[in-house]
Formats: C-alpha cells, structure tokens, sequence
C-alpha cells in the first residue's frame, strides 16, 4: 500500500515531506485568522488592480458575518453562494463559517431547475448572486424556502477608476425592477450596525461547513457534505508538498469557486498561509495569460484544456515565467504529448518547474494525490498526500491487489467527505470502512500503483464525460431529456474534441406525434437551456428511430460512441 512505500520518493523529491502533518484543530474561518495576525499587511488578494489586506480581508469578513446574523443567519443554517470568483465571494464564504453556518456553493451560470434543486436539497433560506442572475433566482424562488436574496455585481468591489466603465459595459446588461425584493450588497453590510455584540459560534473541526456537489459513482446530481478539517487538513497538505512556497507568493486564482479545486487550493490552502491570491472572476486562456505575467504569479493551476489554448497564444511568444514556482493541472488526465509541449514551453519561456499533475475526487475536497517536483514517471498522477492513503482493489470488494494490476482507486485520509447530503445509501456504497480500521472513498475510478507509491490513473468505472475540466454525468442529463414531453428516450455521450477534450451529445427517440424536424430539435435545446448548465449543453441532438440496445435491455450507449468515432476515420 502507499502508505508503506511513498516516504522515500517525498523526501528524495522534495526535501524531507513529512509522512504525517500537525492539522489546525479549529474552523476554516479560525485558522484564516491565524495567517491573518502573522501577516497582516500582506495581500490577501488581488482583484482588477485592487489590493486587499488581511487585515482589511478580516474586517470585511466580521462586518458580512455581522449583517447575516442580522439577517437572522443561525448556526447550521445553509446559505448558498453562486458568485465567480470576486470579494463578494471570499468574504461570504469565510462569514458564513464564522457564524456557524454552512456555505452552499453553486455554479452562477447554472441553469433555472439546477438551481431551485441546490436551494431546495440544501434547505437555503439565504442566497447571494449577482444582478445579471437575478432572474433565474426570482423565477424559481417560489417552489423553494428562499426568503432572503441579496444581490450585487461585479462593480461594488471595482477600483474607481474601472467602476464605470464596468457599468457602461457589462453592468448594462443586468437590469431588475426597482422594486425587486431583494437586499442590495451595500444595504446588506450595512446592516453589521444592527449587530453590535460578538458574532463568532464556536464551531469544531468535525462540524460541517461546505456543500460542494457532484455526481458520485452514479452520476445523479449529490450535494458533498465537507467539514472545517477537510479543507484546513487539505490546505497543510497542499502547502506541506510545495516547501517553495513563501508567505507573500502569488497565486492565479481562476479556478471557479463552486469547485474544490479553486476553493481548496487556489483559495483557502493560500489565505491560509500569508499567500496571496489573483482573483479572476471570468477567465479565457488569453486573459489568465495575461495575468500570470502581468501579476508575475507564482504559482498556477488549470485543467489540460487550458494550457493546451495558451501553447497557441501569441501573447505568449514573450513572455518571462521565471517567476513560476508551481504549476498544476487537475481535472482531467494530462496527456504525455501534451506534458511534453508544456514543459518545453515553460522551459523556452525561463521557468525553471515543470508541469505536475494530480489527481483527487469532490469527494476528498479535491487533490490528494501529486506528482512531486523533481520526480515525474510518464503516465503517473504522482504520490498520495501525507496523512492519505491510496489502494487499489477488485472493483467494489476490499480486495487488495498486488502491484502493476489494475482495479478500482480508493482513497482515504483526513479530507474524505462526511456524507452525501439526504444520500443515506449512496454514502454507505461510497464510504466503507476497512478491518485496517480507516474508511475509504469508492471512486469508481480506475488505476495501478507500482512498488514505489507511484499511482496510474487508468479510466473511469463510472459513466462520466469531461469537457474542459468540468464532470458531467450523462445520466443527469437523460433524466432531464427524458422529462420532455416530446422524448421517449435519449442517450448522452460525450464526442472527443480538439479543444474541450469532450463535447456532449444526445440521442432522442421521439415521442408519437412529433417529428424529427429543425423546430422539434430547437424546442427541446429550449428547454435544455433552462434546465441544463451552459458548460454541459448538448452541442447537437441526433434523432433516431430506435436506439441500440444491450442484452439485458439498456441503451447501448459505448455503440454510439464507437459509431460517432468511426465518423471522423
């Protein structure tokens, strides 16, 4: 197992890592603090040429926290945050944790159903958007318990000098009626005067704090049940495999804030340490180019998509990355091509790193295993992370198997889950506990190791498509197209391309009584766009006169993968 062979690879690559680390035994919000008192006039964040203090950043996070209790925010209540990464977002976040509630992350470009799903399977009674995203919110907030909605837009966190021009631009296109029933950002943190006395509710390291969401081994839609330890043991982590980090070092902060990746690493291991993050609220490869040289970042992450863009980015042909300490990809397997033409691309561009590759579940916040700094083996995710354990079984068994054979990953270590949220039974399939008496994460992922720890990530057990670093889960979108009046059944897959990696596709059999035509096909990608996030949009419905079946009756779905590949042979 890798806790038995991982130490001398750590300590050869990286100068003694640590097999097991000392965690913060307190709140995320508590342990911010901490870095807070050590560096209190260092940058917490940078946005849009805006510097942000710690100090500053921990009153701003004690007034939000203020006005939530005034907004009769109580302990273990749910508040849902469906903001890119702006201010907004950090202070939220870190205000719901210090009065002891739990922050519910979702995609601000989520579509109407998926986000009266997130309020309702949270029970949120409070939320927070911006102004462009009013009119989703105001939709559906009569099917849930929303009472409380507050509103604000990119410009109320904006240096002068860009605040107008944001409005005369992107502030135009978000437009409410004056008497909307909602609290305004600037009334809502005025109402901290209403809450004189002391805030803070003492929370554990055991209590939760986070809902992030995925679909599991199943693919239907979970919300993730994170607690105050996963994300400060995660952020020791993180910082305990990168010894080059110093307080003060600059970290591109592009990855969304609704996934652990952008939350967990780019974000709270980073405040957490006296680091200082570069918030993007809305990124193309061009801008977060841009930035990396413009903010002279340290360190950065991304899905594979991404750095393949900025290989062809003229912006780049001269650009010094001397600066880079780190450089990260997650989300989706990195190609051994496409190392290679990153890591000569850095090289050609002054770095002295190399690109390194990780590997984790939503489940485990997000990375628990990395490929250290001056050891790479080709095809390799990399080690686990001090205080996590990898294995690899015989699918769904406690089968342990021998080195080089491969079968299902499970994980287990400080940052695993507390449960899948009103998932009783999903939790139980997904988190076993061992005669070795740790409980392990089914990932339903697929890999090896070899006899040094090193861990092979192989394919996916679980139906799932990647598109530009996001999951989707086909099933999730079945069962949506599948609620249309006009379908009697689809079938997603997901198509390989250039760019995204993956696009998604979708296979009807009409209902009688329509036909496959032009206007049958934009009624239903109507209704996919209501109901389906922009990221995981069909680009094209195929119509079918029956679908391929299985032996036992299912839609024969790898078919259809294999018949779309033959296509473009």
């Amino acid at each position: 197992m890798a806790e038995i062979t991982a130490k001398t690879p750590w300590e050869n690559s990286m100068g003694n890592i640590p097999m097991h680390l000392e965690y913060f035994d307190g709140s995320m919000f508590d342990m911010l603090r901490q870095a807070s008192n050590s560096y209190p006039d260092n940058t917490a964040f940078d946005f849009m040429g805006r510097s942000t203090t710690y100090r500053k950043l921990l009153s701003q996070i004690t007034t939000c926290a203020k006005a939530l209790k005034a907004l009769g925010v109580q302990e273990g209540d749910r508040v849902t945050i469906a903001l890119p990464n702006c201010p907004q977002a950090i202070y939220l976040f870190y205000a719901v944790n210090l009065v002891g509630g739990i922050a519910n992350m979702i995609h601000p470009l989520s579509a109407e159903k998926e986000i009266e799903f997130y309020i309702n399977e949270s029970e949120s009674t409070t939320a927070i958007t911006l102004d462009r995203f009013y009119h989703k919110f105001e939709t559906i907030r009569v099917g849930t318990k929303l009472s409380t909605l507050i509103i604000t837009n990119i410009a109320d966190e904006l240096p002068r000098p860009l605040k107008a021009g944001y409005m005369l631009t992107e502030g135009r296109k978000a437009k409410m009626p004056s008497n909307a029933p909602i609290v305004r950002w600037r009334d809502f943190m005025r109402l901290s005067r209403r809450c004189p006395n002391n805030c803070k509710v003492s929370r554990k390291s055991d209590d939760p704090a986070v809902i992030l969401y995925s679909g599991g081994t199943t693919g239907s839609t979970k919300g993730i049940i994170l607690t105050n330890r996963n994300f400060n043991a995660l952020s020791r982590q993180v910082i305990a495999t990168n010894p080059m980090f110093c307080p003060g070092d600059r970290m591109l902060a592009a990855m969304p804030l609704f996934h652990g990746f952008g939350l967990g690493v780019c974000i709270h291991s980073m405040l957490t340490h006296g680091g200082c993050c570069i918030l993007v609220p809305r990124f193309t490869a061009k801008s977060y180019s841009k930035q990396i040289t413009k903010s002279r970042c340290n360190f950065i992450a991304g899905v594979p998509t991404l750095f393949e863009a900025m290989l062809r980015l003229p912006n780049m042909d001269k650009a010094d990355l001397s600066c880079l300490k780190g450089v990260f990809s997650g989300g989706d397997s990195l190609s051994a091509e496409l190392k290679k033409k990153f890591d000569s691309f850095l090289s050609d561009h002054n770095a002295s790193v190399r690109i390194r590759e990780g590997y984790g579940t939503t489940e485990t916040v997000t990375a628990c295993c990395l490929t250290p700094a001056h050891i790479h083996k080709e095809g390799s995710i990399g080690l686990p992370f001090p205080d996590t354990y990898i294995k690899i079984v015989k699918p769904n068994t406690e089968i342990e198997l021998p080195y080089g054979e491969e079968g299902e990953i499970l994980l287990s270590g400080p940052t695993v889950m507390q449960e899948y949220m009103n998932c009783p039974e999903e939790t139980a399939r997904t988190l076993r506990r061992h005669a070795d008496g740790l409980t392990w994460v089914y990932t339903g992922d697929l890999g090896t190791m070899d006899e040094e720890g090193f861990v092979y990530f192989k394919g996916r057990a679980k139906r799932m498509i990647v598109s530009s670093g996001y999951n989707i889960y086909p099933a999730h979108l079945e069962n949506i197209l599948d609620a249309h009046e006009a379908v009697q059944m689809s079938c997603v897959i997901g198509v390989p391309d250039p760019y995204k990696m993956q696009k998604v596709k979708a296979f009807i059999k009409l209902n009688t009584g329509y036909a496959p035509t032009e206007e049958t096909k934009e009624l239903i990608m109507a209704y996919c766009r209501k109901n389906i996030a922009k990221y995981a949009m069909p680009y094209d419905i195929e119509f079918r006169a029956d679908m391929p079946k299985t032996l036992v009756g299912k839609v024969a779905y790898r078919q259809l993968e294999e018949e779309e590949a033959a296509k473009d042979q």
